[in-house]
């Protein structure tokens, strides 16, 4: 369970890690939290931040004002002021930033995922620019617990008119090899890809340090 910004030192509290470490050192959370500035009288600024940053996770770029509403303590100026954080960051890293010249080069876009507890599995829809349209977590948890469904993969992909798909998730154990589990899923999302038109370019397995391609191993 996370801690609560009154329960975190003030060094170590967002702002001040920040200004002292930069904002690479901080989690999704924890920049978050430094948006969003203070909590409300029923939830701390970091259980909703943890909020925020798990909606965002699965929505994406496509994220709206009214999802973020939902939450209670986030209104018209914090929806707002994350939004344009989200579009300000994301017109900086387009056009070069986002091109895929081979399928790891989406890593710098998902590494930091790398840090969290569970495995999340993440779809990246590729355009026939070969650049990012959008990023998204499928599902969180073992895979091999809750197995990911062709049809949850593609859907978002297939609303985003991509060409081509990367996949890819964390390993929170730092082993890189594939499990039995993970070889099946890819056979599966090939052949699905295949039979909807779009191509599934990569399956990458990362941790904190390395990665696993099955394009480059051969296995795709």
């Amino acid at each position: 369970m996370s801690k609560t910004i009154a329960q975190i030192p003030e060094a170590d509290r967002p702002r001040e890690k920040l200004l002292r470490k930069g904002a690479p050192a901080l989690s999704d959370q924890e920049l978050l939290a430094v948006l969003l500035g203070k909590g409300t009288l029923g939830m701390d600024v970091m259980k909703l931040a943890g909020k925020l940053a798990r909606l965002i996770d699965e929505k994406g770029l496509q994220v709206t004002a009214e999802d973020l509403m939902q939450f209670d303590g986030v209104g018209d100026a914090k929806a707002t002021l994350i939004l344009a954080a989200i579009e300000f960051a994301r017109r900086r890293i387009k056009p070069e930033g986002s091109k895929i010249e081979t399928p790891a080069d989406l890593l710098p876009h998902v590494r930091h995922y790398a840090d969290r507890k569970q495995e999340h599995f993440l779809c990246a829809s590729i355009n026939g620019a070969n650049e990012i349209l959008n990023i998204r977590v499928v599902s969180i948890g073992l895979i091999d617990r809750s197995p990911v469904h062709p049809r949850e993969v593609f859907a978002d992909a297939l609303s985003d008119r991509a060409s081509a798909v990367i996949v890819a998730h964390n390993h929170p154990a730092g082993s890189l090899e594939p499990s039995a589990s993970d070889v099946e899923v890819t056979k599966q999302l090939k052949a699905a890809g295949i039979v909807m038109g779009i191509t599934l370019l990569d399956h990458i397995i990362f941790n904190r340090t390395g990665y696993f391609s099955f394009l480059e191993a051969g296995r795709l």
